[in-house]
């Protein structure tokens, strides 16, 4: 099983610096950023697009630091309603551009619609025991993501490319239930399914889920995973791991634009849960436990950190995160 990262944490390098410091920390795999949410600083998606020339020499990089290129990531909201933001269009290109290469993963979300047609802000609910709330899950799921989904099935077969969706929170797909209703809505009949689950514990364990029982219970519909981690704060015992304390960066502090005219927001100074390195929130026993049921359970070949922690650096937090994967993989005897 190859061990790698996402790559989008060093922003601020040259694809040849990051794979250098992958390469440094003992991994051995990539996952390289191509739209959605956040830029391409390691991939010139429009120059691959055009040129086979191209193609072949930005592959040829990746052997040259003893590092495959496992899967492309275009996280975002294809389905939001803002016209502005264009993470669908991107998520299509970024499945066109990963068959040209010859990847055969995409990361990506769901999505999430507007409540009711005509809308422009995405709308979650989850509880809809009130009726006009489940008015608006036929809406988002009937009139929005099946015919979207529909299409994107038909476009990964089209390239040889499977699509893995994380199952995060404020996305029509969240958990194991809904990423399996997404699939029995959308896999053409008699046809190959080509959308599965991106596994990434973090996104489950503040929901409550057992990850390596959410792995047990989706199996082969698992087609990728990830190694980022979550703390449960003690105020979670308070105010539970819902929060709408967000706020507002000022301009001038140039916030991380999220398509259109959107940008992330600062979280609270004491949150209920945070995303933390491999590790922090779990141990090394669990992280062993849980690459042991992906290869006992899935076909998943690479697992890649995501570091979000805000407490490290960018390489050192990458660092405390491999050591704990590398640990992880060596007591459940899936290193090298």
């Amino acid at each position: 099983m190859k061990l790698g990262a996402y790559t989008a944490c060093l922003h601020d390098k040259t694809l040849e610096e990051t794979l250098s410091i992958l390469r440094d920390l003992g991994l051995d795999s990539a996952e390289i950023n191509a739209g959605g949410f956040i830029g391409t600083p390691h991939i010139p998606v429009e120059e691959l697009l055009e040129s086979a020339e191209a193609r072949e020499e930005y592959l040829a990089i990746f052997p040259k630091y003893g590092i495959e290129l496992t899967a492309l990531n275009c996280n975002g909201n294809p389905l939001h309603p803002d016209p502005e933001v264009t993470h669908g269009d991107d998520l299509k290109r970024t499945i066109k551009l990963a068959g040209l290469l010859g990847i055969k993963t995409v990361i990506t979300m769901s999505g999430l619609p507007a409540a009711e047609r005509g809308g422009t802000r995405p709308s979650w609910t989850v509880i809809p025991w009130d009726s006009v709330y489940k008015e608006t899950l036929d809406y988002q799921w009937d009139e929005v993501a099946v015919p979207f989904w529909k299409e994107i099935q038909q476009l990964a077969a089209e390239h040889d490319v499977n699509v893995a969706i994380e199952m995060h929170p404020h996305n029509l797909v969240f958990n194991p239930a809904t990423l399996k209703r997404l699939i029995e809505r959308t896999t053409p009949e008699g046809g190959v399914n080509h959308v599965g689950a991106e596994m990434d514990p973090s996104h489950l364990f503040w929901q409550h889920i057992d990850p390596i029982k959410a792995v047990e219970d989706l199996g082969d519909l698992v087609f990728f995973a990830a190694a980022k981690d979550t703390l449960i704060h003690e105020t979670a015992a308070v105010n539970g791991v819902l929060d709408d304390r967000f706020e507002w960066i000022p301009a001038d502090e140039h916030p991380l634009g999220l398509g259109g005219h959107y940008t992330v927001t600062r979280w609270p100074a004491v949150p209920g849960w945070s995303f933390v390195a491999v590790g922090r929130g779990h141990d090394v026993d669990f992280w062993a436990r849980f690459l042991t049921a992906l290869q006992e359970h899935t076909p998943v070949r690479a697992v890649n950190i995501e570091h979000e922690d805000a407490t490290f650096g960018q390489i050192e937090g990458l660092e405390y995160a491999a050591n704990n994967l590398i640990k992880g993989a060596e007591q459940a005897g899936l290193a090298g």
